[in-house]
This record gives C-alpha cells, sequence and structure tokens, in this order.
C-alpha cells in the first residue's frame, strides 16, 4: 500500500508557478535583450552591493562576479508564507533581487509551499508553531501579489511544494538523504546552536537544510537558476545546496550570496515596533505609518540604511551624510528621504502620496484640507473615539472635546479655544461658543480634533 505523499494533504489549487510574459511576442523579446550592466557602467552588480553595505558572504567573491559578468543568470531568493505579508526584514531580499534585475539578471522569488510546512530553524529559540493547510495557501497568494506589486511582473515566482509534493518520504531518502552527512549538518551554526539548547531540535527542522538545498538543486536542474541569495542566518542552507549540486548534478558553478540582517546602531533587528512587525502589505500597516517608521530612524542608522533599502546613487547618499553635518541643515532631512524612497518602493507613488497626505495632516499646528481617505489612512496613528451623530451635529464643541476626552471640563474647553489651541480638522477655533455641523463630518463620519500641537484625537460616527 503506497503512503500518502504531501500532494495528499495539500492542494494543489492555489500553487504558484512561472510568471512567464503572456504573449509569444512578449517571450521573445524578454528572452532576445542583450546582457548589459548600467549602474556603473561595468555590469558588476556584486561590486554595487559590496559598496552599498548587502554583502555579507559568498561562496567565491571572484566566481560570482565573472558568472554574472559573462551572462544574464538567474538568482533566486526564498520566501516561506509564514505570514500573509511579508515584513521590513524581508524587504533587504527583494532589495537585492532587485539589484540583480537591475543589471539585466532575471529574479526568481520561491514561495516555500513544502518547506513552510516543516519551518526554518534558522536564527529561532524554538520551534515555529505549524500553520493549517488552507492559511498556508492563502499566504502564499498574497506574498506573491506582494513580489509582483514590488517587483513587477518580471519577477518569476515558483513554490517548492510543486516538487515536494508528490515526493515521498522513502524518495527524498533515496534521491537526496543519502548525499547528506550527519557530521557536515550538525555542524552548521544553526543548527548547534539548537541542539545545545534546552529546547533542542526535532527531526523536521533538522531536515529543514536538506529541503532547501534540493530546492537549489531542482531550480538549476530544471531552470537553469545558479545563484541564491539569502540573509546571513542562511548561509547553512545556501551551502547545503551548492554541496548537493556538486554531489546530485555533479556540476559546478552554483553561486551563493548573503546579506547582513537588518540590525540598528543599537543591535536591535530592525522591521520591529512596539506593535510588532512592520508589514509591507498596506492591509496590515498603513502607507503612512509605514513611511513614520523609516522617518524615525536614528541619525546614527538613516546613512547605512539609505544604502542598503533604496536605489539613490551613492553619491546623492554621500552627498547627504555631508550634509547632516552642516549648521544648515534641517533635522530628519535624511530620515524623509529614506523614508520617501523606500515608501515609493514597497507602496508605489500612490502609497507615498498617501503617507505624505496624512504626515503632513497630523503635523503640529498644520492647515491641510483634510478628506475622509486621508483621516483613515491615520486611523492607526492617532486615538479615536467613537460617538453617536446625536452626540456631535448641534452641539457645542466644548461638549464634544469633553465628550472625546480632549479636555477635562467645558471650562477648560473655552479657555484653549479662547488660546488658539483648539481645532477642528486642521482649522483653528476662534469661537468658544461653536457648535459641530454636518458638513464638519467628513463624509459623514469622520472628524479630527486638536487640542494643543499634539494631542489629537480622531471621532468616528457610531452606527446608532
Amino acid at each position: 500500500v503506497r503512503r500518502p505523499t504531501l500532494a495528499a494533504m495539500a492542494s494543489k489549487a492555489c500553487r504558484i508557478r512561472w510568471m512567464m510574459p503572456r504573449t509569444r511576442v512578449e517571450r521573445k523579446a524578454r528572452h532576445s535583450r542583450v546582457f548589459s550592466g548600467t549602474q556603473d557602467g561595468t555590469g558588476d552588480v556584486l561590486k554595487t552591493l559590496q559598496m552599498r553595505g548587502l554583502v555579507e558572504t559568498t561562496t567565491g567573491d571572484e566566481a560570482l562576479q565573472l558568472h554574472c559578468k559573462e551572462k544574464r543568470v538567474r538568482v533566486y531568493c526564498g520566501f516561506d508564507p509564514t505570514a500573509d505579508s511579508l515584513h521590513l526584514g524581508n524587504l533587504l531580499g527583494i532589495v537585492v533581487l532587485s539589484w540583480f534585475q537591475r543589471y539585466g539578471h532575471e529574479p526568481v522569488a520561491l514561495m516555500g509551499g513544502a518547506t513552510g510546512r516543516v519551518g526554518d530553524p534558522s536564527g529561532k529559540s524554538m520551534e515555529r508553531p505549524l500553520l493549517d493547510e488552507e492559511e498556508l495557501e492563502s499566504n502564499i497568494e498574497s506574498i506573491g501579489n506582494a513580489l509582483n506589486r514590488i517587483m513587477g511582473r518580471e519577477v518569476k515566482l515558483v513554490n517548492n511544494l510543486d516538487w515536494f509534493g508528490d515526493m515521498g518520504f522513502l524518495e527524498f531518502l533515496r534521491k537526496v538523504g543519502r548525499y547528506a552527512r550527519i557530521g557536515t549538518m550538525t555542524a552548521k551554526d544553526s543548527v548547534k546552536s539548537r541542539i545545545n539548547s534546552e529546547q533542542g531540535m526535532s527531526f523536521a527542522e533538522f531536515s529543514y537544510q536538506l529541503l532547501q538545498g534540493y530546492d537549489f538543486v531542482h531550480l538549476m536542474k530544471n531552470e537553469d537558476v545558479t545563484v541564491q541569495i539569502g540573509g546571513s542566518d542562511q548561509w547553512g542552507n545556501i551551502t547545503a545546496g551548492t554541496d548537493l549540486i556538486r554531489k546530485m548534478l555533479r556540476r559546478e558553478g552554483a553561486h551563493g550570496l548573503t546579506f547582513p540582517l537588518l540590525v540598528g546602531s543599537d543591535g536591535k533587528k530592525y522591521g520591529k515596533s512596539e506593535d510588532g512587525a512592520i508589514w509591507l502589505n498596506s492591509d496590515r500597516l498603513s502607507p503612512f505609518k509605514f513611511y513614520q517608521y523609516l522617518y524615525n530612524t536614528p541619525d546614527a542608522d538613516v546613512i547605512r540604511f539609505a544604502k542598503m533599502l533604496t536605489f539613490l546613487p551613492l553619491e546623492e547618499v554621500s552627498a547627504l551624510e555631508q550634509s547632516m553635518s552642516h549648521a544648515s541643515y534641517v533635522p530628519n532631512t535624511a530620515q524623509k528621504k529614506l523614508a520617501e524612497e523606500v515608501t515609493r518602493f514597497v507602496h508605489g507613488e500612490a502609497g507615498l502620496a498617501q503617507a505624505l497626505e496624512a504626515t503632513e495632516s497630523l503635523r503640529p499646528g498644520s492647515d491641510t484640507q483634510l478628506n475622509a481617505s486621508a483621516l483613515e489612512s491615520i486611523a492607526d496613528g492617532v486615538p479615536c473615539v467613537v460617538l453617536e451623530k446625536a452626540q456631535l451635529v448641534g452641539k457645542q464643541l466644548t461638549d464634544v472635546l469633553v465628550s472625546a476626552g480632549l479636555q477635562p471640563s467645558r471650562s477648560a474647553a473655552k479657555r484653549m479655544i479662547k488660546g488658539g489651541g483648539i481645532r477642528l480638522n486642521n482649522v483653528k477655533v476662534v469661537d468658544d461658543g461653536a457648535s459641530i455641523s454636518d458638513s464638519d463630518l467628513l463624509d459623514g463620519r469622520l472628524l479630527l480634533l486638536a487640542a494643543g500641537k499634539k494631542n489629537k484625537m480622531l471621532v468616528r460616527v457610531g452606527d446608532g
């Protein structure tokens, strides 16, 4: 009796395959392009990555450099679907793929439909919780859509469930396991740290490096992918792949590159906030809040991150760095440039415009004309209260300020109005007897109150 395979446990409906140009003419045009690097006139993508601090380790600098100069290569980075959105830490992989793309190479993004069912132990102190099949498939679809949005349809998406799904356990052991050596596997840093920990390591996690290693074998054999990139914690998994290629395919020419993890000068991982991860999907984190996180980058980190996370010419980054030491430097100019460039890359021009509009709306003393869209975009960045329409329309502003919790009493609200410290939808209120009208409710459901320069309250109209 044949044992169930992964295919029996997972639906194939949502598997992501190669995203190829739709027409024959488009395919022919894409494959007929002549390789030429344009960023520094040499076609040396490795040199560019090194100058921008995006290279931690390679399987051989000279060999990789020559390989990328000789021809257009296919380079891949893997993304496991542990959530329905990638986060700022994943952005470095997308940026490095994009640099290869800008030099005429072909980027490939691998969705871990199979490996996501196991969980990568790299950099983790304990085993990841396993997700159910439906959630994994939904995450894969969401991440694929995000990569297409950020990088364009030129990025090729593959799903390793396509080659692992029908592979039984015995077949995997015969095909891959026979080439693995326990000594080599246990020598990996990601394995040693876990084996010696109190939690230990499961066999499933221990086998992860073989799964990722075979991904590289499959992609090189079937799709001519010759370069794998990943964070510095992926070095062991990448070399597991190059080792398997030599043993299984008896071929040389497989290359690996790792980039450093995004860490601030304080030693903490960049991309985490008090509220959690800095997500790349706007339904998980608004472009406004994404922009604000980058805008708040410390001076000690902003130039390094501008080199790593943006595509600004290094001359421009250097000029920005020099300007920071001048007396005429306007504080946060560098942060503003970093936030604009990264937000534009991730969320597009429309997302950046939304973030800038919302940022201006919240600027202390701002006179920016508001609309409902702008208020919605800042909803997760300011306190919010729900009041019924009967508590708003026709009521004196002093009463509403108290109901919203912005002022302790009507008399305090009146004093604040007389002192010029109250704004309604960014308009300064001068009459302490002013009332709220229907026209003050933007789209009939929102208004913004401000007491002083920093205390703001978004008021939503209740359904009652």
